[in-house]
């Protein structure tokens, strides 16, 4: 758990050094909790890419926080503060998770170029090192590159691939993988998809196909859906996110490159304006680089 802590710690470190540090400092700067105090926290967190909707909210929640436990001194303010932000990543996340039954299909969706694929196989390497059997499904067809890429993380990993040529119907290349899944006993199936998001119409029609291939094959089961968001777009990832809700059920996100942005207040925009839960977030480069979301232990990594 403390390495799984640390890897966050790190991976927030750009965040922490631009913009928590100049939070932490105005606990200390400001002798009294007035409209100045407010003001400057309010900048802050906007710079943080928390958005101006989520960064009025927190200061509104804060301020009555403030009056009603009769809070004088500032640098009593920081723990109600981390309180406020924790309460906004878990909230209305009851009941997202649904009954898992076996094979349990997680659909992978999201733009190209924000790490969907090499997500893919970090997250089957995860459920591998849990003691689950894992199998791949390349259903994005649209461009052979990416079946191969997934094929080197099948390999990399040491879990099964089912593929097709490029141009196949995705829905067949899920068909065949749920199948497979079925007939070996695997429990966790993986479907890469296009992100062809530039042409809403063709992937909302693969999206809803690919769907109704997996209801057939699966009747009454829990379809995952993850969204993988590259963490350095900022404010882009959220009009990513508005876009694949119209699209398709989005049940989870994976928030990708958060070691690389100083913006990583784009979390709680996301969570408390399109109120999709964030499951996990992508700590680094390497295979292992991918940990659980944890509202408490990311926000207290944050002020660490």
């Amino acid at each position: 758990m403390f390495k799984i802590f640390s890897k966050i710690k790190d991976s927030l470190k750009k965040t922490k050094d631009s913009v928590m540090e100049k939070v932490n400092s105005i606990f200390k700067k400001f002798s009294k909790i007035d409209e100045s105090f407010f003001s400057e926290l309010e900048e802050i967190l906007i710079c943080a890419d928390v958005g101006a909707e989520t960064t009025k909210k927190i200061c509104e929640i804060l301020r009555e926080t403030v009056i009603k436990e009769r809070i004088e001194n500032p640098s009593d303010v920081k723990a109600s503060l981390k309180k406020i932000l924790v309460n906004i990543l878990e909230e209305n996340n009851s009941g997202t998770n649904e009954e898992v039954n076996f094979p349990h299909v997680i659909l992978v969706i999201g733009v190209n170029g924000v790490g969907k694929t090499t997500t893919i196989g970090k997250l089957a390497n995860l459920y591998k090192k849990s003691g689950k059997t894992v199998l791949l499904g390349a259903a994005d067809t649209f461009r052979a590159a990416a079946i191969d890429q997934l094929d080197v993380w099948a390999a990399r990993v040491g879990v099964t691939i089912i593929k097709q040529k490029e141009g196949s119907d995705p829905a067949a290349v899920a068909y065949d993988s749920i199948n497979a899944a079925k007939a070996r006993k695997v429990e966790i199936v993986l479907l890469d998809t296009a992100g062809r998001l530039h042409n809403k119409k063709n992937l909302m029609g693969e999206l809803a196909k690919i769907n109704r291939v997996i209801n057939k094959a699966l009747p009454d089961s829990f379809i995952e859906t993850l969204l993988i968001v590259d963490a350095t777009t900022g404010q882009n990832a959220i009009s990513q996110v508005r876009e694949f809700k119209k699209i398709t059920n989005v049940t989870g996100l994976v928030l990708t490159k958060l070691d690389g942005t100083a913006k990583g207040g784009i979390v709680f925009a996301i969570k408390n304006e399109l109120n999709v839960p964030i499951k996990y977030i992508g700590t680094g480069e390497k295979i292992d680089d991918i940990s659980e979301f944890n509202a408490k232990e990311f926000v207290e990594a944050l002020f660490e």
